[in-house]
């Protein structure tokens, strides 16, 4: 009789409704908002203040001057937490863990459509495919908890799947 294996038994994928995914959010969205505070907090005051300090009524030139640095640092704040947000995200969901803070919080973890982990590319394409979930009244989030396999827009564009752990 010959050795024979007998391939394992896999069990069912187990999908990762609206809720669960929401309570994910609302633990990333702390997070990433310390992190925000902690850097951009500094910046900010430093240059808030100076503006502040700076600003003479009696000369505009340096009015202008103070309110476009302002306004300048203000844009730059803006970069930097787009781009903190970005590597938060597509980051730690195409890490070895596959999840975020969050996810991991809540058991749950990022894959595409085969249950394999995910590219830096795709995490970044599902990341900044949730541009479109939240343009049409938030409804592409809201897909999860109504979709067979309860992926939001985002997940269908990027072809992921959020699943239990």
């Amino acid at each position: 009789m010959e050795n024979q294996t007998v391939p394992p038994v896999l069990s069912p994928v187990k999908y990762a409704g609206f809720w669960l995914r929401f309570v994910a959010f609302i633990i990333d969205s702390i997070v990433i908002g310390i992190i925000k505070w902690i850097l951009i907090s500094p910046v900010l005051v430093f240059f808030g203040i100076s503006t502040l300090n700076n600003m003479d009524c009696t000369n505009d030139f340096e009015t202008i001057k103070s309110i476009t640095l302002f306004i300048g640092t203000m844009l730059i704040s803006g970069l930097v937490i787009v781009v903190l947000t970005w590597l938060y995200y597509a980051l730690l969901e195409s890490s070895p863990h596959q999840a975020t803070i969050g996810k991991l919080a809540v058991g749950i973890k990022v894959t595409d459509e085969s249950g394999n982990r995910v590219t830096l590319l795709r995490a970044s394409g599902r990341h900044f495919a949730k541009i479109i979930s939240a343009m049409i009244l938030m409804i592409g989030f809201i897909m999860a908890g109504f979709t067979e396999k309860k992926q939001a827009l985002h997940d269908m564009i990027a072809n992921c799947l959020v699943i239990k752990k």
